[in-house]
């Protein structure tokens, strides 16, 4: 064998004990007559010494050839180390070697592979084969790995059932891009990659399965960032005869169980908030509620002024900020300059010192008094101390980028703390939204999302208002997953590919087969995905998503260790029937 141990399990209590290891040579320390040399392997560093006066010659010299990341095995006796490190579990002890046996010579790696390496990500990416020997690579994959099995633990326990659904279907429109694969067997037709197995957990629910989870790739042709790459993986369930309330017990529990198994941490409250009134109070769908500064709307308080871009503008909204009323001139014209990034896209911004003295000091104090100020305070809940900032204009483009600023000024205040975990779901969104570059409605989720009941009759009326009965799961500022009870009966679905845009020859040739499903006895059923990738990256107290993928892809979409999408040979073009037409 060509170990007895790993590298990170040895210590006191095997002294004396005769042992084999095989790792990677990490560093080498040559003082002449005594040579120390770190193994590592995934578990851990042993110290390695090869003692002039104690080691045959052969392998005392042999060992001064070893360079970093060297493959070797090495059998030897565990002895007590006399320079001990407390800050790893080995740090006891060390192996006298007598047997080295180098099983791969290395060329010098590109970057160093410590915590703290010299590579920079380009370089990382190009050798990801080797950054994953680092701790925090190799820790954040073995951590998804933990995430992963307490989701299967879960979910089984409660007799959900894993099933697999095809990779290779058909193109159907879900809001993005699909990848298409060319079948060689059917000329001229392909298949998609799917961006979620919707319609196939559906099928599993008429087909009785009655609670389905898949821990499962899915596939988007989009642009990219750094929470999103082409290929993702979600947590997909579905269960039948069930109601919203059913479905949102089931996954507070699992998240509950994630918290407290991976994190150590109990979470009591699942707060329920509105799409509503998330975008009123927060600007977004999904807000981070670990800190304050909601949204104090200054409509009825600061307009019918003497400013006039107060005056003429759809919505006057602010926040006020904690602890920041002490900021200078140049730190406040800093901010404002942020927001008037493309990115953020506001024109300006007006501020409102809260002085300790309950006194106030504005951009706009040529406007508006102390008694207009100290409103502005009391509806944005300023303290003394306090700043209020405020962006005025269209409602919807207003809310965001006031919800922009809240986030970045959070960041910067250090409120946004890794460690914290708010979770909530928000729930009644609009089953459609109105696109006004192709002039029509589109579902804000996907095309099986069941209207909310009571709001039926509003489709022929006013499909803007009519709700879904859908859900999302927030933590931490984060949608980690969203999901909704589904229409089970061909006529809904068939109304609602009308109000979707449809023809009725569209809606047979793309969903054909789920109506005709319909007709056969399909149960009442809803669910919900997690992304894991978010999922695990916020429990592991991370912004990006990165780092928690064996091998992601860059910015661009691209896998540069092995140079992926590339072009492919013409024969394989001529024998798929396919021309290519590039301008």
């Amino acid at each position: 064998m060509y170990r007895s141990h790993n590298c990170g399990e040895l210590n006191a209590s095997h002294i004396n004990t005769e042992v084999t290891l095989a790792g990677w040579v990490q560093k080498s320390r040559d003082k002449g007559f005594m040579n120390w040399i770190d193994l590592r392997d995934r578990y851990g560093i042993t110290q390695l010494i090869f003692d002039e006066g104690r080691t045959e010659k052969t392998v005392f010299e042999l060992a001064k050839t070893l360079g970093r990341e060297f493959v070797i095995q090495v059998k030897g006796t565990v002895i007590e180390r006399e320079a001990k490190n407390k800050n790893i579990p080995t740090g006891e002890i060390e192996i006298l070697v007598t047997e080295l046996t180098i099983l791969n010579a290395a060329l010098t790696p590109p970057f160093t592979i410590e915590d703290e390496t010299d590579g920079g990500e380009d370089i990382r990416m190009k050798y990801r084969y080797l950054d994953i020997r680092r701790n925090p690579v190799k820790n954040s994959l073995l951590f998804r790995h933990k995430v992963a099995m307490e989701v299967r633990k879960y979910l089984s326990d409660l007799d959900f059932c894993e099933v697999e659904t095809p990779y290779l279907i058909k193109s159907t429109p879900e809001g993005a891009r699909d990848f298409v694969v060319p079948s060689r067997m059917n000329e001229g037709q392909f298949y998609a990659l799917p961006q979620s197995p919707q319609t196939f957990k559906q099928l599993l629910m008429v087909g009785g399965m009655d609670k389905y989870f898949q821990i499962v790739k899915c596939f988007r042709d989009e642009d990219l960032r750094a929470d999103r790459q082409p290929e993702f993986t979600q947590i997909d369930c579905e269960m039948a005869f069930v109601e919203q309330e059913d479905i949102l017990n089931v996954f507070e529990g699992l998240t509950r169980h994630l918290l407290k198994e991976i994190k150590g941490i109990e979470v009591d409250k699942f707060p329920r908030m509105t799409y509503e009134h998330a975008m009123k109070t927060y600007g977004n769908d999904k807000p981070d509620i670990r800190f304050g500064m909601e949204f104090g709307e200054l409509n009825e308080v600061a307009q019918n002024k003497e400013f006039p871009v107060f005056n003429a503008a759809e919505l006057v909204v602010a926040i006020a900020v904690p602890g920041v009323g002490n900021y200078t001139r140049k730190e406040i014209d800093a901010l404002i300059e942020w927001v008037k990034r493309p990115q953020v896209g506001a024109s300006g911004m007006v501020y409102v010192k809260c002085n300790e003295d309950e006194t106030f000091k504005s951009s706009v104090d040529k406007f508006y008094d102390q008694e207009d100020l100290a409103n502005w305070a009391k509806t944005t809940g300023a303290k003394p101390g306090d700043m209020i900032f405020v962006l005025s204009g269209p409602a919807d483009k207003t809310r965001t980028q006031l919800s922009a600023l809240r986030m970045e000024l959070a960041t910067r205040l250090g409120l946004r703390i890794p460690t914290e975990f708010a979770p909530l779901w928000v729930v009644d969104f609009p089953l459609l939204e109105f696109d006004e570059e192709s002039g029509r409605y589109h579902a804000m989720h996907h095309p099986f999302t069941s209207p909310k009941p009571e709001d039926m009759h509003l489709l022929e009326t006013d499909p803007g208002k009519v709700r879904a009965n859908a859900y999302d799961m927030v933590l931490n500022g984060n949608e980690i997953g969203g999901g909704s009870i589904r229409i089970h009966d061909k006529a809904t679905q068939q109304l609602m590919f009308k109000y979707l845009g449809f023809t009725e020859d569209q809606a047979k040739e793309q969903f054909g087969f789920l109506m005709d499903a319909f007709q056969f006895g399909a149960p009442p059923h809803g669910g919900l995905a997690f992304g894991l990738d978010r999922l695990v990256a916020i429990l592991g107290g991370q912004e990006t998503i990165r780092d928690f993928i064996a091998f992601p892809k860059n910015n661009s979409g691209r896998d540069v260790m092995i140079d992926a999408p590339s072009a492919i040979d013409e024969s394989q073009l001529k024998e798929l029937h396919i021309k290519l037409n590039i301008q």
